[in-house]
């Protein structure tokens, strides 16, 4: 049986302080637990939220975008959007119209049809760490795969495995009940390692949650035949067998796409939150027997791929090192509230190949009755190779390559169509677009062109009002294969094939989140481009911008 919804009051406002409050934005503190929260008034509407960045856990004192006065972005519109998507209060009045705010707390969707521990036998219940964060779960006569990245690079050719996988990883994978892919970042849903599966197995079942992009939104361009992929919704139990159940969770701050998981067996808990920065709103099982996450703190270009300005190398490196803490810190924190039993640490270990840990199984029934015992961490046979020291570049490289010399390329207006395509506009925001080699210089005979986003036009100069500025300098393999194949741009800025300027300095969340996440579901009608023969001439004319990051020399439709 559930337990029933409660509600904690967490902040009370006397009749005093709620006449006295003003139109717009307060902040207020509950003294006596120290937690920190947001009021918004309205006329006579009142919202509420906690005062916690969804993201980084920071608490909002100050739009820093109107410090000095130069770029003016309203505070209250950008806390909407904040108050709107996490962490929601109710408001109420008392009789003497005072107000309390209040958490709805729901019931716990994994305390349904609890079942108590049962005895584990040795070796009954083992999780071997393949690659990255790939696991391999024997639950008694059933075998369960995470997130298999296991063959070829992640993230266009961006990133590349560390480890060398089991030399029978494909056998495994293959034998394997059911697979779990949390969600669509190609080192957790790897097409390579798929296709090899899906040449031996098609059939093999695999679990996703219900996200607003669909995990596998690009299976059919990608040509892998998997059969019997199932979409699950959030906060229920999937039964296997009598003792083997799981559930898959969503992201807080991700919920389009981001996911984890709970999976149970003989009672026993193990969770997997992956790359969820805030799994499933903070509210995740307590005393779990084995708890895995990620250690890298997410996937991202920031700030690797950024120059100019501050971002000296100098202060990427502290930047680096302050974060590291802050994750640590955060990991630590996570793992004193939910008090696992055992916890591992995984999913960071990537290289970029391009010109700790190591394969192990952990038998669950020997950690938890001693953790010191010597056979709880079986160790691989002697010799065997842990990492890898060559990587098989050549057939990504060449799907790349073949890229840079298609026909939609010929014709200028492909950038037009593109970013038609793309869909975002209505946006104060002109990014300059510069094709480049590997070593982010120009490349010859590519092109080089402004779109402004308020319009969706093409300039040939920036635009005299008053506008944020962003330089994106781009492979130019890797930006005409996802502009082609309709790919999100994680390829680009995750894969660090990109590198970026930005006046002013401020991260524009609804552009980057549109092409990382929202771009169409399926890729340009580049057939129907070419028939329509669309071209803009034999040559296109070089101007200079007026003002910018630079004064460098661009191309124009």
């Amino acid at each position: 049986i559930m337990d029933l919804q409660t509600a904690e009051i967490l902040l009370c406002l006397s009749p005093v302080e709620v006449a006295n409050l003003k139109e717009g934005i307060s902040f207020f503190r509950n003294k006596s637990t120290g937690k920190d929260y947001i009021l918004y008034k309205n006329k006579c509407h009142l919202r509420a939220c906690k005062n916690m960045c969804k993201h980084q856990g920071g608490l909002f004192i100050k739009d820093i975008e109107d410090l000095d006065g130069r770029y003016q972005q309203s505070f209250t519109f950008l806390l909407l959007i904040h108050i709107c998507s996490h962490l929601v209060l109710v408001v109420e009045m008392d009789e003497n119209n005072g107000l309390l705010l209040l958490e709805l707390n729901p019931p716990n969707p994994w305390d349904s049809e609890p079942r108590s521990p049962e005895d584990l036998t040795f070796g009954e219940v083992q999780v071997t760490y393949l690659t990255h964060a790939c696991m391999d779960l024997k639950l008694g006569d059933k075998r369960m795969v995470f997130d298999p990245w296991l063959m070829g690079p992640a993230f266009a050719r961006g990133w590349w495995l560390l480890h060398e996988p089991p030399s029978d990883w494909l056998e495994r994978l293959c034998q394997a009940d059911l697979v779990y892919v949390s969600h669509m970042h190609s080192d957790h849903l790897s097409y390579p390692t798929l296709e090899k599966l899906a040449g031996k197995r098609p059939d093999i079942p695999i679990y996703v949650g219900n996200t607003e992009r669909p995990v596998f939104w690009n299976l059919k361009q990608s040509g892998v035949k998997l059969t019997n992929i199932n979409v699950v919704p959030f906060g229920i139990w999937q039964q296997v067998d009598k003792n083997l159940r799981f559930m898959i969770l969503m992201d807080g701050v991700h919920p389009e796409m981001d996911t984890c998981i709970i999976v149970e067996y003989k009672g026993h808990k193990i969770l997997n939150t992956v790359d969820c920065t805030r799994p499933n709103g903070g509210r995740l099982p307590e005393k779990v027997d084995l708890m895995m996450s990620d250690f890298a703190g997410g996937a991202s270009g920031f700030p690797m791929t950024f120059n100019g300005g501050k971002f000296t190398e100098e202060w990427k490196a502290q930047f680096i090192k302050t974060e590291r803490k802050k994750l640590l810190n955060y990991k630590a924190r996570l793992v004193k509230d939910l008090q696992p039993r055992i916890y591992c640490p995984f999913a960071g270990y990537f290289v970029e190949s391009h010109p700790s840990d190591k394969y192990a199984t952990l038998d669950l029934a020997r950690m938890l009755k001693d953790p010191t015992d010597s056979k709880g961490i079986i160790e691989p046979p002697q010799g065997t190779k842990i990492y890898k020291d060559s990587w098989d570049f050549e057939p990504y490289l060449k799907v790349l390559n073949a890229a840079v010399e298609d026909e939609i390329f010929l014709h200028s207006s492909w950038i037009k169509e593109y970013f038609t395509w793309a869909g975002f506009k209505d946006y104060n925001l002109v990014v300059r677009m510069i094709e480049t080699d590997d070593d982010f210089s120009p490349f010859p005979g590519g092109y080089d062109y402004l779109v402004d986003f308020l319009d969706l036009s093409f300039p040939k100069e920036r635009p005299r009002r008053e506008h944020p500025y962003e330089e994106i300098r781009s492979r130019v393999d890797v930006i005409r294969h996802v502009v082609k194949n309709g790919l999100l741009w994680d390829d680009l800025y995750i894969g660090f094939q990109t590198r970026l300027q930005r006046d002013p300095d401020i991260y524009h969340h609804l552009f980057w989140n549109h092409f990382q996440i929202k771009l169409p579901l399926t890729p340009p009608n580049w057939r129907s481009f070419l028939m329509r023969g669309e071209q803009n001439g034999p040559g296109i004319p070089q101007v200079r911008c007026p003002v910018g990051l630079g004064d460098t020399p661009f191309y124009i439709l």
